[in-house]
């Protein structure tokens, strides 16, 4: 299958600069191909920023970076109209929005004004500016920042938002092994520099029609429905996942037995993305949140409680 060899030869590309970090592309990738969005929530310095370079070189597609700021604008990542004297008519000057991999650095550290203008394009692949609207690309994609540790002048992201993401992921220290590896490999100068493209022949539109091709058994249908049903009706939580959170899971699943090369779901493949997938979407109770529980142990003792479904190939 044309998914599997492309992420073969796409995770032994990004490993020659990242290195140990196989499972959070399989799920970067996974996004992607289910033309989501991703929020990478993480300590800095972990390799978030070079992950999202790397993809793209090795894509071969367009990357553009966005530093959020509080003086940050809409504007400075929709663009604007300027009015040209020689023509003398407005003319849209496209922003950073404009392209296929597009990282947002920090994203709550700029105003819910300017985080809003993300959602358009994320929701719609589309933006409005003066009341006329404009396409994305094909393969337009967000990768979005946060650090998890310092709220200090931050603007935290409100559920609506946060639930446009399709999936939320942590990087994660690298092992010992791992990061003797990253020394190891700087030496000179950043492997990044010399990352070229990949080698084998293909069309990411073949890859995602690819994805959506693939069989999903009306037990496996059944078994995703059963999860997100127990997240609406559970004490720990506040506020359940959402028929967006159960189509993702299905599209997820989708695109993980598409990447291990079969052309249909099994129960492992709904639970390999589950967390990133619906974990955000819950929302907990106070008192939850007293007992240190999180969605991630919330989800593990549903997945626990379930009957894991016989899917017949």
């Amino acid at each position: 299958m044309l998914v599997k060899d492309v992420f073969e030869a796409l995770d032994k590309n990004v490993s020659l600069v990242i290195k140990g970090k196989s499972e959070v592309l399989k799920k970067i990738m996974t996004a992607f191909l289910c033309d989501g969005h991703v929020l990478l929530e993480d300590v800095p310095g972990v390799g978030k920023t070079m992950m999202a370079r790397t993809i793209a070189i090795s894509l071969g597609i367009d990357f553009k970076r966005v530093q959020a700021t509080p003086d940050l604008l809409p504007t400075d990542i929709t663009g604007l109209n300027i009015f040209d004297r020689q023509k003398e008519e407005f003319i849209f000057h496209k922003g950073p929005i404009f392209t296929d991999i597009l990282l947002v650095d920090e994203i709550n550290r700029t105003t819910p004004k300017t985080q809003s203008a993300l959602l358009e394009a994320m929701a719609e692949s589309q933006v409005t500016v003066d009341g006329k609207t404009y396409k994305m690309t094909d393969n337009f994609f967000v990768i979005a920042t946060q650090n998890p540790i310092e709220y200090e002048g931050t603007f935290p992201l409100p559920e609506a938002q946060i639930d446009r993401f399709f999936m939320k992921i942590s990087m994660g220290y690298p092992g010992k092994l791992n990061e003797l590896l990253v020394l190891k490999s700087q030496k000179t100068s950043h492997p990044i520099n010399s990352l070229e493209k990949l080698k084998i022949d293909f069309d990411i539109n073949d890859l995602k029609e690819e994805v959506k091709k693939i069989r999903v058994d009306d037990t496996i249908y059944e078994y995703v429905v059963e999860i997100i049903d127990r997240t609406r009706h559970n004490d720990l939580l506040y506020l359940g996942a959402s028929p967006r959170g159960s189509l993702a899971l299905v599209q997820s699943a989708k695109a993980i037995a598409a990447i291990e090369g079969r052309n249909y779901v099994i129960p492992d493949d709904v639970k390999f993305c589950l967390k990133e997938v619906i974990a955000h979407r819950l929302i907990l109770k106070p008192e939850t949140k007293l007992k240190r529980i999180t969605a991630s142990n919330i989800l593990d003792d549903i997945l626990d409680d379930i009957k894991i479904p016989y899917v017949n190939n």
